[in-house]
């Protein structure tokens, strides 16, 4: 295709090995974070679960940075929600990670507002070319 059509016309290419591998490295950073997150959120009520959603935050940002486009923090995001939402699931011996307080909501919901806020909000991937100038 030539230079001229939009990026969204043009036809989906499957990623490199590289960027997979990249992608399924954020994947488990994630999860990483995530169960971190869990263990020390409730340990320092207000200051940890700051760090954790700081954690968070900082683990999506610096993998939509490293992949320059939104796929690394989406990787992220994945990760650490499938992370915490297999630790709420309570066990049949009664054990549990999450208590039922205000903290363990405000990270479950202030996680997945981080998530997206940071992942969507990150500069997306630039097609290649000349820089856009607005106005002469």
């Amino acid at each position: 295709m030539s230079d001229r059509t939009p990026m969204l016309a043009q036809p989906m290419r499957p990623p490199t090995a590289g960027r997979a591998a990249a992608c399924l490295g954020f994947f488990v950073l994630g999860a990483v974070v995530g169960v971190a997150g869990a263990l020390v959120q409730p340990g320092w009520f207000p200051g940890g679960l700051l760090l954790a959603l700081a954690a968070e935050a900082g683990a999506v940002l610096g993998a939509t940075r490293v992949l320059r486009g939104r796929a690394g923090g989406v990787a992220v995001a994945a990760g650490w929600m499938l992370a915490v939402v297999l630790l709420t699931a309570s066990r049949t011996e009664g054990d549990f990670l999450f208590a039922a307080g205000s903290g363990s909501y405000l990270y479950l919901l202030g996680g997945i507002a981080v998530a997206v806020i940071c992942a969507t909000l990150s500069p997306g991937r630039q097609p290649d070319g000349d820089p856009v100038r607005l106005a002469k």
